[in-house]
């Protein structure tokens, strides 16, 4: 039999881009919502020392057909060695035998992935017109959120806000290197930003609320990315009660997603919408311009099955 496949995270970028991403993932959160697809519970495990943690996160997608898991880590100190704090491998079973197929290196690739849910959701839930992003947090991932936004929606402004400002700063030189010229870009304070933005994205490892819920106005859409495990948190909760509430999956985000600090609502009847259910006509999405709308993205195995089999397809056509 053939050995397992294996790609490295620098051939992934090369065989993939964000056009592909987001069709794999809306794919991906349609199956969540329709049943094509399933995911297991996610598994949270711990490093040596203190802030170090990896999941891991498994599934099936039956139109692919595709089946496996992603391992995930978080080191904080690895910046210090030159390494990255993020790292991946999803690993691919082939559904016939259960055998391993494919070893597909997901540190880069994880990044893109996670940006096109949050493109994916502003396609159907951030007004047309949105023009004004404030991105919160200026990490590797931050980036990936613009690019992906930006994509998305006629972005003519993009604020930065970090609670280091010396972060913010680079980021924000980094993205006027990169981006049109005609999208102003500004390092920003955390009303500022929100007070300014069309789209709020918050990407970051945060524990407590980024901003106030009183800085957010009306038809505003708000996407947390960051929150994939108990205790963290980037969204005031006092928000929740004046938005519609959406998500990847509505089992997962009330409990390691930003949704976990919203249970009581939901347990109390107020509607939690699995993205997927939107994108397939089943639940509307935005209904008017002056509702505000919440994305929850905890991730799902589902998105990794699908952009590890787009590349893996890819490779094998190369």
């Amino acid at each position: 039999m053939p050995a397992p496949v294996v790609i490295p995270s620098e051939t992934c970028m090369k065989l993939i881009d964000r056009r592909i991403a987001f069709e794999a993932i809306r794919a991906a959160l349609i199956a969540a919502a329709d049943g094509s697809g399933s995911v297991n519970p996610v598994v949270i495990g711990r490093g040596l020392n203190d802030g170090e943690t990896f999941s891991m996160k498994s599934g099936l997608l039956r139109g692919l057909p595709a089946v496996g898991l992603k391992v995930g880590g978080y080191w904080p100190g690895n910046d210090a060695k030159g390494l990255p704090r993020h790292q991946s491998a999803i690993l691919l079973l082939a559904p016939a035998s259960g055998r391993l197929m494919a070893v597909v290196e997901g540190g880069a690739l994880n990044g893109l992935r996670t940006a096109a849910a949050d493109a994916v959701a502003a396609s159907v839930l951030a007004r047309a017109d949105a023009a004004t992003l404030a991105i919160f947090g200026a990490g590797k991932q931050a980036l990936h959120e613009v690019r992906a936004i930006c994509d998305t929606r006629p972005i003519r402004r993009v604020f930065v806000a970090s609670r280091n400002a010396a972060s913010a700063d680079a980021m924000s030189a980094a993205l006027r290197g990169e981006l049109p010229p005609e999208i102003q870009i500004a390092s920003a304070d955390a009303e500022h930003a929100a007070r300014g933005a069309d789209i709020i994205v918050t990407a970051t490892p945060a524990r407590a609320p980024l901003f106030d819920a009183a800085w957010v106005r009306p038809g505003t859409h708000v996407a947390s990315m960051g929150s994939d495990q108990v205790g963290k948190q980037e969204l005031p909760p006092a928000l929740f009660a004046r938005a519609r509430l959406f998500c990847d999956l509505p089992q997962q985000a009330v409990v390691i997603g930003e949704m976990q600090h919203a249970k009581a609502l939901v347990d109390g009847g107020q509607p939690l919408v699995a993205i997927g259910d939107v994108l397939r006509g089943a639940v509307a999405g935005r209904t008017s311009d002056d509702e505000i709308t919440i994305f929850d993205s905890s991730g799902i195995a589902l998105q990794d099955l699908a952009i590890a089999a787009a590349v893996l397809a890819r490779h094998a056509t190369t």
